[in-house]
């Protein structure tokens, strides 16, 4: 009897947990603006996960926010930028490979920026038109924020 009672409990636990799903759009050129809002996503994540929730996040990036995705990025930012960059690629390293985050940037985006792809970071996934990435997670239902 007690090992129904523990089930129907452990079943109630897990039918309330909830599932927040959101993609994370970036485009900002502001470095600092970056890190702070890269550190606010891994911030966000772990308040939903310790109240025993899921976070299913996925962060797309084009424009100005591509340059932390290169494995040179010293040599393609302002060096006033370079302290940020720094930490909010340490931000998308712990995102993706702790945390499961799908981290998706433009090709075109790169390319504007003279990155070469095998400057990119080995977890990033590259897209031809990360726009056409966000339309498809929201059409999965993820939650759009924009950081411009």
């Amino acid at each position: 009897m007690k090992k129904y009672i523990f089930l129907v409990i452990g079943l109630v636990s897990f039918v309330q947990a909830q599932e927040y799903k959101s993609v994370f759009d970036c485009s900002s050129s502001d470095a600092r603006f970056v890190m702070t809002r890269m550190n606010l996503i891994e911030r966000t994540m772990n308040m939903i996960e310790k109240d025993g929730d899921k976070a299913n996040f996925a962060i797309t990036l084009h424009g100005g926010c591509v340059p932390m995705v290169s494995n040179v990025y010293g040599e393609i930012v302002p060096d006033e930028d370079i302290s940020y960059i720094k930490k909010a690629q340490e931000s998308i390293t712990r995102l993706a490979q702790k945390k499961k985050v799908k981290i998706i940037v433009c090709a075109m985006s790169l390319n504007a920026h003279a990155i070469e792809k095998k400057e990119v970071l080995p977890f990033i996934n590259i897209s031809k038109n990360s726009f056409i990435d966000t339309i498809d997670f929201q059409n999965k239902g993820y939650a759009l924020m924009t950081f411009k």
